[in-house]
């Protein structure tokens, strides 16, 4: 069975504690905390069709109990898994790896959610690339510092501006969940003029006139990029076998079908966000040659190896290998 719950405080936890909590979770009992925009829908899939009961029936655990939790910002996501109020975080690559440094590695990725781009959108017509930002301009993001996209804008204001100053542009950023941000944007009633995004609120708010890219996170790293991530602690996966290998075949089915069901899909994603948006055009984000559910990570290694450099993190990886559990090892992963 499935049940929904909240963890209002789980943002006030302190992340400085560096070892995961233990002994909450038993095998048969999966809490999975997933975040806002079309990423997310292998979870959609997963929860709508019961995909990580059936396979831990397939494994011997005729009961299993699933929770789930909607939260924003890496800092609340991290705190909630490490006091063990989740078993499985769903967070960019930027909140992850700090994570993994501050474990010492204990905290390990279990599986990418999709390539999807991120955009850098504005209401600001005098933007045409960074340098163009002013103090008036004011950037919204999911958590300023340590989100997917904070540490996009700190890799693309490095190539703008120069090695060492990767941070340049922090002091304008805020922190915002991107519902709101989208909100924020297009109503121009507050500070917030530009948005690092994600789909479908980037492409919601381009189809306002006054809106306009500014760059692609593709651009940025040179193709493909895998966001965001589903990572849990080694202590969980060894506690709860069935349990974990359960969940990761459920989502490969729900990546399988996803891409095999384009149509089918896009609704799950409505009703189950109870989304206002249009069915097709929500399709056609999913159909977007830009867009591809796979477990596999793509260019996470750049990330990992931008933060150990220029100094965010103190442990530094060899390869994407080292941060990810053996399931992913036999891809082509980066």
């Amino acid at each position: 069975m499935q049940k929904p719950f909240k963890l209002a405080a789980a943002a006030a936890l302190v992340l400085s504690v560096l070892t995961p909590a233990t002994g909450a979770s038993a095998e048969g009992l999966i809490r999975i905390s997933q975040q806002f925009g079309t990423l997310y829908l292998p979870l959609h899939v997963i929860r709508d069709q019961n995909l990580i009961e059936k396979h831990a029936k397939a494994l011997g655990l005729h009961e299993v109990k699933v929770e789930w939790a909607q939260l924003s910002g890496g800092d609340a996501i991290n705190a909630a898994l490490l006091s063990g109020s989740i078993d499985i975080a769903a967070a960019g690559i930027g909140p992850f790896l700090t994570l993994w440094d501050r474990t010492d590695g204990t905290v390990k990725i279990v599986a990418g959610l999709a390539n999807q781009p991120n955009y850098l959108v504005t209401t600001n017509p005098n933007v045409k690339s960074l340098k163009d930002l002013t103090t008036s301009d004011k950037i919204a993001l999911p958590a300023v510092g340590v989100s997917v996209q904070a540490r996009i804008l700190q890799i693309a204001a490095e190539k703008e501006f120069g090695e060492g100053n990767q941070n340049k542009l922090d002091n304008i950023t805020v922190s915002l969940p991107h519902p709101d941000a989208t909100s924020a944007l297009l109503s121009g009633s507050t500070e917030i003029t530009s948005h690092l995004s994600n789909t479908p609120f980037q492409e919601q708010a381009l189809k306002d006139a006054k809106v306009h890219k500014v760059f692609s996170s593709y651009d940025i790293l040179g193709g493909p990029v895998t966001p965001t991530y589903l990572y849990a602690t080694t202590d969980w996966r060894e506690e709860n076998p069935k349990t974990f290998q359960a969940f990761f075949e459920a989502l490969k089915e729900a990546d399988a079908w996803i891409e095999a069901n384009k149509k089918e899909a896009a609704e799950t994603y409505v009703r189950v966000e109870n989304s206002k948006l249009d069915p097709a055009f929500v399709q056609s984000l999913i159909e977007s040659p830009e867009s591809k559910f796979t477990v596999v990570p793509s260019r996470s290694y750049a990330f990992a190896d931008f933060l150990h450099r220029t100094g965010a993190i103190k442990k530094k990886a060899e390869s994407w290998k080292d941060y990810t559990f053996e399931e992913l090892h036999n891809e082509s992963g980066s």
